[in-house]
């Protein structure tokens, strides 16, 4: 089994969805972290903050400089992440689209380096 990384994508400029419709796409999310843990793929995952909230640390001379506010500004950000386990990445891919429909966002898979 391999590890990779399901990220959910969330639009900048996006407005949080209605309350009805939120608490469906939570019921769906955790449904879909039910099938997984029942499958043994799920190995872990969480929602972020908004990038307005982190803190860039940066080696810069021997030290490091600390800054506040994202990497890099854009019409995305990360909004989450579920660390799974997978067979190879057609498998991750199934587990991928489950995310994108339990979520209704953009899901990008992928896989962790050098693993044996």
């Amino acid at each position: 089994m391999q590890h990779y990384l399901l990220s959910v994508v969330q639009p900048a400029d996006g407005r949080p969805p209605a309350t009805e419709e939120l608490a469906e796409i939570m019921r769906n999310v955790e449904a879909f972290n039910d099938e997984l843990r029942a499958a043994g793929a799920w190995v872990f995952s969480g929602g972020l903050h908004g990038p307005e909230t982190a803190t860039m640390l940066r080696p810069e001379g021997g030290d490091v400089l600390v800054t506040d506010g994202p990497y890099a500004e854009g019409k995305e950000y990360l909004g989450g992440v579920c660390l799974i386990r997978a067979a190879d990445l057609d498998e991750a891919l199934a587990w991928g689209r489950k995310a994108a429909l339990a979520t209704t966002l953009p899901i990008e898979v992928r896989p962790f380096a050098d693993q044996h």
